[in-house]
């Protein structure tokens, strides 16, 4: 079954936007699309590809930075951000506050409403995504699946009083195949990202986007084995997950010291073949 149509799109627009400006945190800023020695990619640059086939103009900021919570993308990026009077912006936050120890998803979500309603009130057009189960994809991460399905909810919610426009991934058939994700399965890989891309520009009814990114891939030609997989479990805890609680308990983030990658407007290349 496909996921269901956003019933809070506004009218079908032009698609004209002179200014894109991505606010969120690591999925935003591209981690799993590239590297920091080539550069990263990621879902936004992928979408201000996209804008730049009827947008040849546009210019684009990502304000993105790994690692940060809502309440610190709401404080070091919005006002940034509304102060390159964007037609067209991305909020997308929420992830480093589910996976916290402790967290009320009433003040996620009163966070990003704050963003939605700033940008909104100040002229953009606004998207924002729904977040998949990761516990489909970490069994054990299982005590937050109830916050991501509430952050959800709201996220819906909040989006429908501002008019935004919500790329509904947490609906997607497939949100568990590994192929979108890499190998930390906390962020997307490239063909993760580009779904995000293609689930946006839908979402915003762009010319030349479908609905083609609710469709799941090709199945896998071989189910991996129980041995495979518990090989890869022990693997995946000791290369990403241990180290992950270390920088928890230390107190660190993995955004420490970074600041954002394109902190100004400027123009992008076409899209990549």
């Amino acid at each position: 079954m496909k996921p269901q149509e956003n019933d809070t799109q506004e009218p079908v627009r032009s698609g004209k936007y002179l200014r894109y400006v991505a606010l969120g945190d690591s999925q935003t800023e591209g981690v799993g699309d590239g590297d920091d020695i080539v550069g990263l990619r990621g879902w936004a640059d992928r979408l201000a590809e996209h804008l730049t086939i009827d947008n040849p103009d546009l210019q684009y900021a990502n304000l993105a930075v790994r690692g940060r919570r809502a309440d610190e993308v709401r404080a070091g990026q919005l006002g940034p951000a509304l102060a390159l009077s964007p037609d067209l912006a991305t909020v997308v936050a929420g992830v480093n506050d589910l996976l916290r120890l402790r967290v009320e998803t009433s003040a996620v979500a009163d966070h990003l409403e704050a963003m939605f309603a700033a940008l909104t009130d100040a002229g953009a057009r606004v998207a924002t995504v729904t977040f998949p189960d990761l516990t489909r994809i970490i069994p054990l991460a299982r005590p937050v699946r109830s916050r991501i399905l509430d952050i959800n909810d709201r996220i819906r919610a909040a989006a429908a009083r501002h008019g935004v426009a919500v790329a509904d991934i947490a609906r997607h058939p497939s949100v568990a195949d590994r192929r979108f994700w890499s190998e930390d399965r906390l962020h997307c890989s490239p063909l993760g990202h580009q779904l995000i891309a293609d689930a946006v520009a839908h979402a915003l009814q762009l010319p030349g986007s479908n609905d083609s990114w609710n469709e799941p891939p090709p199945p896998l030609p071989i189910p991996p084995s129980t041995q495979w997989r518990a090989t890869t479990e022990l693997r995946w805890a000791a290369t990403f997950l241990g180290p992950w609680l270390g920088r928890r308990l230390r107190g660190r983030s993995s955004g420490d010291q970074r600041t954002a990658k394109h902190p100004q407007l400027h123009r992008i290349e076409r899209p990549r073949s």
